[in-house]
């Protein structure tokens, strides 16, 4: 007769596991709510990879030209990634108009740079609370 040994050990988080919980538990109660009736809020909608539904995520970013910028605290780990790579096109509210677009995350831009090109408030929370910083390009079709 063999023994069956089963092990329910669970991996200790790390400082960036409890970072993550932590800034994302705060922004889905209390920031992302708040934020999202603001009007001026510039607004990403995504579709969900599973439910089909729409996702808004506040964001902050910079337009240039026919292009806008983002960058992404948590980079894969964060739903509105994991919802563009599943299906790229997307919405994004900018001065209070929907434009729609096609998502790209650059996994291979240097964050950090772009960062320095964006509008400081919300680059500094990023920086200050990211763990996985991902550059975001949408191309928009207007």
């Amino acid at each position: 007769m063999t023994a069956v040994v089963r092990c329910y050990c669970r991996r200790v988080p790390n400082k960036r596991d409890i970072q993550h919980r932590a800034v994302t538990t705060l922004q889905h109660w209390v920031v992302n709510p708040l934020r999202r009736r603001r009007p001026t809020q510039q607004l990403l909608e995504t579709v969900g990879r599973v439910s089909g539904e729409p996702r808004v995520t506040p964001i902050g970013g910079r337009r240039i030209g026919n292009e806008f910028w983002l960058v992404s605290e948590f980079g894969d780990r964060s739903q509105y990634i994991r919802n563009i790579k599943a299906n790229n096109r997307v919405r994004l509210r900018l001065d209070g108009t929907w434009l729609t677009g096609t998502a790209h995350p650059l996994p291979d831009d240097d964050a950090h740079a772009r960062l320095r090109t964006l509008p400081k408030g919300n680059s500094a929370v990023v920086r200050l609370a990211g763990t996985d910083l991902m550059t975001v390009r949408i191309d928009l079709d207007n």
